[in-house]
């Protein structure tokens, strides 16, 4: 019987948070050219579509969750305290900045140079909008459909548009003059479902797991053994969040000692426990961490 109604992201988004999904036990099987993919859990059902919608279907009611980009909940107006759209988690994936950008001979000094009106173009109607009421130039907004950065300079002057690396409009000679926002994907739902405790216990038992995903990809999980007398210098230089877990080992060979750390602090963790005493050292990723 379906509990909840998920929405999944069409485009950049989709590849990120399916391995998410996956993670955490939930799979999709997509047909050819269908929208609507079979959900190995028979309690969630799935439906594809652009993030553009996913944000204005689920504050409507449609459908229970689904995963989009701030971008879209900021330009749709949806992120104000009376909206039915409620963001459960800034999940981190396909981190974009919303920025100003224009060809490189139209820019001076940093700032936009043209004489008269400028036409700016955007996907962003709301977003740009407020932008410009804050310059101090005439401006004409025209709506885009894609591809933005393709408009300048023939068919306009600026552009609001978002960016990963900067390298698309790099290739273009847009400049980036300003930068309204930054986004993220997020994991949304309708008020309603924390309103339905059925719904409400489908959608936390979906939240711990994502969680532990989460807060496992930033961690390994090291072991290493050590003799007698060094197991006290080592032990000091363990970070942990907790205590490491120490045992002994057999035939009196010293213990063995496992401890969980930051991966990126491991490069400079190695040699400190190499040196304290440490030996037979593993480091190995792990798959969830629930507190």
């Amino acid at each position: 019987m379906e509990t909840l109604s998920l929405l999944l992201p069409k485009g950049r988004l989709q590849d990120k948070v399916l391995e998410l999904l996956k993670a955490v036990g939930l799979s999709f099987h997509f047909g050819a050219r269908s929208y609507r993919p079979a959900s190995s859990d028979p309690e969630i059902s799935a439906k594809i579509l652009k993030p553009q919608n996913i944000a204005s279907l689920v504050a409507l009611g449609r459908h229970d969750i689904g995963f989009v980009g701030h971008d879209w909940i900021r330009e749709l107006g949806l992120d104000g305290e009376d909206s039915d759209l409620v963001e459960l988690r800034d999940l981190g994936f396909n981190p974009v900045r919303i920025v100003a950008a224009a060809p490189d001979h139209l820019v001076k000094d940093g700032k936009l140079s043209v004489d008269g009106p400028v036409v700016v173009a955007s996907e962003y109607e709301k977003l740009a909008s407020e932008y410009l009421a804050k310059q101090s130039f005439q401006s004409k907004l025209v709506k885009t459909f894609g591809a933005t950065e393709a408009l300048p300079p023939e068919d306009a002057d600026l552009i609001i548009d978002n960016t990963s690396t900067g390298a698309t409009l790099a290739s273009n000679r847009l400049i980036i003059i300003d930068e309204l926002l930054r986004s993220t994907t997020r994991l949304v739902c309708h008020r309603g479902v924390l309103e339905n405790p059925a719904q409400k216990d489908k959608l936390d038992r979906m939240l711990m797991l994502i969680d532990s995903v989460l807060a496992a990809r930033s961690k390994v999980m090291v072991e290493m053994n050590v003799d007698r007398d060094h197991l006290d210098h080592l032990l000091n230089e363990l970070p942990s969040m907790m205590a490491p877990t120490v045992s002994p080992l057999s035939k009196d060979a010293g213990y063995a000692v496992k401890v969980v750390a930051n991966a990126p602090d491991i490069p400079d963790l190695l040699p400190r426990f190499k040196e304290a005493g440490g030996r037979d050292i593993l480091v190995y990723r792990l798959e969830k961490i629930v507190p």
